[in-house]
């Protein structure tokens, strides 16, 4: 009995990951910016002074990759860690200037490579592949 790993689920998302992500890669890697820093900036932008573990829970990065990725963001001085009002333990990544500046940047980026995928597959298979994709990530966290 032979497995097809062309029909292999697990096979295509992954290939398309790679395809989406080179792509995206590329057109952020100008600005100094990956993937990652942007989904995490992106959060930012929709509700800054977000603590790591909530940065984590929304970006399913565990905490020694997210804190990774702020460590490098802070370097470059597009966030910093401010203590949390409330709990000593915690903290806030709040965007500076800097990193607040690159929304207007960036986020055409991302519409871009986004509109060229809704233009390939049709409304209706877009939305489909939205929906389908976030049961599979909701899946994860069961």
């Amino acid at each position: 009995m032979t497995f097809d790993i062309e029909a292999s689920v697990g096979f295509l998302l992954a290939k398309a990951h790679q395809c989406l992500y080179g792509r995206f890669r590329d057109r952020l890697a100008p600005h100094g910016v990956t993937p990652q820093q942007f989904a995490l900036l992106a959060f930012l932008w929709q509700q800054d002074g977000l603590s790591q573990t909530d940065l984590c829970e929304k970006t399913d990065i565990d905490r020694t990759t997210l804190s990774g990725l702020i460590d490098r963001l802070e370097k470059q001085g597009r966030v910093t860690r401010q203590a949390h009002p409330s709990d000593r333990r915690a903290c806030l990544v709040t965007l500076t200037d800097a990193g607040r500046s690159l929304e207007p940047v960036l986020t055409p980026l991302a519409k871009e490579l986004r509109q060229q995928l809704h233009a390939g597959l049709g409304e209706e298979d877009y939305a489909q592949l939205c929906r389908l994709l976030k049961r599979v990530r909701e899946m994860s966290h069961d």
